[in-house]
């Protein structure tokens, strides 16, 4: 889940019909609707947070919502372990070993971690997490 900034202003109900009737969010079918959802997604996450109004807030947590539904259904996660997971994940975004050193801080481990020999630190995980943009809790055993 997207995590939404704290309103800065107040809700506002005309705005918010506005960018809903801009937008036209629904529950998502296919992967058309799936990828303008995105797009817009896209649109409002690349204003600076400080600018993001609490309406536009609103609509990116309800787009983000209806993302993850759609993908649940659509790409399950497999159950894997976070070793598993980690290295499924470099696989699938072509990410070699020494790209992880500022995670790891070295390749021995880095190695170890990898290849399930050492477990995965709550510090890693968190660094992981922010390097994929994924949550944290996926790197947690």
């Amino acid at each position: 889940m997207i995590a939404v900034p704290k309103a800065k202003n107040k809700f506002d109900a005309q705005v918010y019909a506005r960018l809903l009737t801009e937008t036209l969010p629904k529950a998502i079918e296919t992967e058309a609707e799936c990828n303008r959802a995105l797009a817009a997604i896209d649109e409002l996450m690349s204003l600076d947070e400080k600018d993001l109004t609490t309406e536009q807030g609103m609509l990116l947590n309800l787009l983000a919502t209806i993302v993850e539904n759609y993908e649940d259904k659509h790409y399950p996660m497999p159950n894997l372990s976070p070793h598993d997971f980690l290295k499924q994940l470099m696989a699938d975004r072509e990410v070699k070993q020494k790209d992880l050193l500022p995670v790891f801080g070295s390749s021995g481990v880095a190695s170890e971690v990898i290849n399930g020999k050492r477990a995965i630190s709550k510090a890693q995980a968190k660094k992981l997490a922010e390097l994929f943009n994924l949550s944290v809790e996926l790197f947690i055993s």
